[in-house]
């Protein structure tokens, strides 16, 4: 029995459940350092630890001068931001200029130290990828979080040995259009083309690539990602995106979508939403916005408007 008691407290401690409630969900108060239950109001602890810092800072420039640590760590740094830099400026941590006869020897430190950072035929190809992923995410105006996922699928792909024979461009744009997908970014195939340095069949190469060889999960790219974003750039009203995701929810559903562009979906069904609220713009400006043809638009909405029964005014 006292076994039992024994791992059933353990098993309570380790789960955080309420004595008065049984509930699991738990807000902390860092200032009061108390734990209380969200369902009931009880007070589940009341001296909690801080692990923060042990000095206070009020602004900005004061939290940046106490603290003692540097930036976070990220995969979107070819050494993952964990290396240092000699300054150029010639002075100690003091500020005081540093003599004549240890600047000779700080400039060969420095010196080698430059020529480590290049050590490897895989430094130097991250180096490049990065700055390129740098450049593409800023022009595509991905999120930070999605970079990161890009570079974790560009080294993957990297370890794999899966850039030889193929440009750092390809397959840099490969991983953040497979990264925009996982993450459920509106971004096209064409639209990394254009942004990007290299031609679309290249870039499908490397992304069927990635796709077969490295062991990372991409949902099928879906017509309802590209809505919002479409949407925004002609100005459609709200009742005009709900029944234009009705009419992909249901087309989903009847396997109309099976096959077909996302693009094309997405413009087909805005164009007869707002027709259908009477919120109408042109093919041409839905298909500007698309990333298609005009003729892509009119077999999509012929397709749509016969599968689902939809009576046109």
């Amino acid at each position: 029995m006292a076994r039992t008691a024994r791992g059933s407290t353990q098993e309570r401690e380790k789960k955080r459940i309420c004595s008065v409630c049984g509930s699991d969900s738990f807000y902390e108060d860092p200032r009061r350092g108390e734990s209380i239950c969200t369902s009931c109001g009880c007070v589940a602890e009341d001296h909690i630890m801080d692990h923060g810092p042990e000095w206070r800072a009020f602004t900005t420039e004061e939290r940046n001068a106490r603290a003692r640590t540097g930036a976070p760590m990220t995969l979107t740094i070819a050494d993952k931001g964990l290396a240092t830099a000699i300054s150029w400026t010639n002075r100690d941590a003091a500020g005081r200029s540093i003599k004549g006869s240890r600047r000779a020897e700080i400039y060969r430190m420095r010196k080698w130290q430059i020529r480590s950072w290049a050590h490897g035929s895989k430094q130097t190809n991250l180096r490049q990828a990065m700055s390129e992923m740098d450049r593409l995410t800023s022009q595509l105006g991905v999120p930070r979080k999605t970079k990161e996922t890009a570079a974790h699928i560009y080294r993957k792909a990297l370890d794999k040995r899966l850039v030889r024979g193929r440009t750092i461009e390809g397959v840099v744009a490969a991983s953040i259009y497979l990264s925009c997908r996982i993450h459920r970014i509106p971004r096209q195939l064409d639209e990394v083309v254009n942004q990007s340095k290299i031609k679309r069949r290249e870039l499908g190469n490397c992304v069927r690539l990635i796709l077969r060889y490295v062991d990372v999960h991409v949902p099928l790219p879906s017509a309802r990602d590209l809505i919002p974003r479409i949407s925004s750039d002609l100005g459609f009203q709200g009742k005009t995106i709900k029944t234009a995701t009705d009419i992909i929810s249901q087309a989903r559903r009847e396997g109309i979508t099976v096959g077909k562009d996302p693009g094309g979906i997405a413009a087909a069904s805005l164009y007869i939403a707002g027709i259908l609220e009477d919120d109408r713009r042109t093919q041409r400006e839905i298909a500007e916005a698309s990333n298609v043809t005009e003729v892509t638009v009119r077999n999509r909405y012929k397709d749509l408007v016969r599968s689902l029964g939809i009576t046109m005014r």
